[in-house]
């Protein structure tokens, strides 16, 4: 299985375009050790040829002009690679890039009904879509399947999705209840080799079930959105808690690097890592920790 990251930052990517916190004003002026980072998305594929995104960032035209797999073949005028997304959630910074990508042909979104009713009633994203491209849409499968391709061809990967704590998203708080299948994760695997990745952008809590499910993987992609609970406010970049947002935070003793430093996962990389986080500064004391 062939993963490329596309772009590893929450929303607003890494310098925030409306923000002069220590860290995206250290990353313009140079004066930090850290690298700018597109918003999160992922691309993966068995052969190199077709792939699927895990997620439609904003970011999503930069992110394929910068990956030529992606983009037309030579002999073709218009055309992609992308075979499909896969949405963990209904978030913005996880699904405006199907609005970008409504230049392009009939699109097969992989959603749970709840992100579904999400970006349908509140978004308007299916009405939106089907006056351009459309969208194919697909309920994720709850047990061990061929992801297929646009033309329902096999893929040579395999997945599964199963819920994670999450909630419901910010456009719709206090209009809906949270409820199962806010969040999930997704499980992919390679049929030739038997090859696993999980990935988990977003996860509230961390229980006996996930932990057991993170066991189960050769490459582990986990919400790093924040590095501690109050982290927004002690930056002076808002008020609103980690876990308000919906994020498990990544230092601490109940954070998820301890939960998750002891685990048999041959690769651990944190994605959704939101601007404020000190752990993207490369010679900090958090990113030494999780490295």
């Amino acid at each position: 299985m062939q993963v490329r990251l596309l772009g590893t930052a929450a929303g607003g990517g890494f310098p925030q375009w409306n923000c002069n916190c220590s860290n995206c004003l250290g990353l313009r002026s140079g004066t930090l050790r850290a690298q700018p980072r597109t918003q999160s998305c992922v691309a993966i594929s068995a052969d190199g040829r077709r792939w699927f995104l895990l997620n439609a960032s904003p970011d999503i035209r930069f992110q394929i002009e910068s990956f030529p797999a992606l983009l037309p073949s030579p002999k073709t005028v218009r055309g992609t690679s992308v075979e499909g997304v896969l949405l963990t959630n209904a978030d913005l910074d996880h699904t405006v890039g199907l609005l970008i990508l409504r230049e392009g042909v009939r699109l097969p979104v992989y959603a749970t009904p709840r992100v579904r009713s999400a970006l349908s009633n509140g978004l308007y994203v299916a009405h939106v879509l089907e006056c351009y491209c459309g969208v194919d849409w697909r309920e994720p499968a709850a047990e061990q399947g061929p992801l297929l391709c646009a033309d329902h061809s096999p893929s040579g990967l395999h997945y599964v999705a199963f819920p994670v704590a999450g909630k419901p998203p910010r456009y719709l708080e206090g209009l809906v209840s949270p409820g199962l299948g806010d969040a999930v994760a997704y499980r992919i695997m390679d049929e030739a080799t038997g090859g696993r990745l999980l990935f988990m952008p977003e996860l509230a809590a961390l229980d006996a079930s996930t932990l057991s499910q993170m066991c189960d993987c050769e490459a582990l992609l986990l919400d790093g959105t924040f590095w501690s609970e109050n982290e927004m406010q002690t930056m002076g970049a808002g008020t609103i808690p980690a876990a308000q947002m919906g994020h498990l935070p990544v230092g601490g003793a109940d954070g998820s690097l301890a939960r998750i430093a002891s685990l048999p996962v041959r690769r651990k990389i944190y994605i959704h890592i939101n601007n404020t986080n000190p752990m993207l500064l490369e010679d900090s004391i958090e990113r030494a920790a999780v490295e």
